[in-house]
């Protein structure tokens, strides 16, 4: 597959007295992915569900906000109630809870900035630098998605579910999952993509089951 052209609009820094070329946060999207079943969750909707006081999916939506431009969510239930955190909600475009690529092909279609940077909304502590570190590990590499990736046992674990996509990456995506594929893994293999190592796994903790968000909110981590 050739390399695409870069986005329209897209702008790297100038390189002055060693600072990195990098991406400023106008020029990205964030989503916060709201749109699972939440089956492990006993079906509940986990995005609203409360931890300290607010609904999960808001946390990520303060955490991100610094961090980008824009801010839309995904989400497929009780939309009223995502659309009142004021932001726009963009339901999955294919029926029966495609995945996270759902939700990216979502945001995708209603990014209007180059890039796009996914969160899923059970995870509030994500790093803080999140945004940044992606932006420019996919400048430095010429990549077309950056992901996070966490030391465990030994070895690196992607996060999938926390990548920075340029918006151009689209019609490979709707080609993608036209053809009955949905894991995310499959479809980032088939594009230049750089992993981006953050060293506290905690960051990215994520509560799926009722015990893991007891957990979160006490402060630890389920056994």
């Amino acid at each position: 597959m050739s390399p695409p052209g870069r986005p329209k609009g897209e702008y790297r820094s100038a390189q002055h007295e060693g600072t990195p070329m990098t991406i400023p946060p106008e020029q990205i999207t964030g989503l916060i992915l709201a749109g699972g079943r939440g089956s492990r969750m006993g079906g509940v909707d986990k995005g609203l569900q409360n931890h300290l006081g607010m609904p999960m999916a808001l946390h990520a939506m303060l955490r991100l906000q610094s961090q980008v431009g824009e801010l839309i969510i995904n989400a497929n239930r009780n939309l009223s109630a995502y659309e009142s955190m004021g932001v726009p909600v963009w339901p999955d475009p294919l029926p029966d809870y495609p995945g996270p690529l759902g939700g990216l092909l979502a945001g995708l279609e209603h990014c209007t900035t180059p890039y796009l940077v996914t969160v899923p909304c059970d995870t509030p502590n994500f790093p803080a630098d999140l945004v940044p570190r992606l932006a420019a590990a996919l400048v430095a590499a010429d990549a077309e998605v950056a992901m996070a990736a966490t030391p465990e046992g030994g070895e690196m674990r992607k996060q999938p579910v926390f990548s920075l996509v340029r918006i151009d990456l689209l019609e490979s995506l709707v080609a993608f999952l036209q053809s009955g594929e949905r894991k995310i893994d499959r479809w980032t293999q088939r594009h230049r993509c750089v992993e981006v190592q953050f060293d506290d796994p905690a960051a990215f903790y994520n509560a799926n089951t009722l015990a893991e968000l007891q957990q979160l909110q006490a402060g630890g981590r389920a056994a």
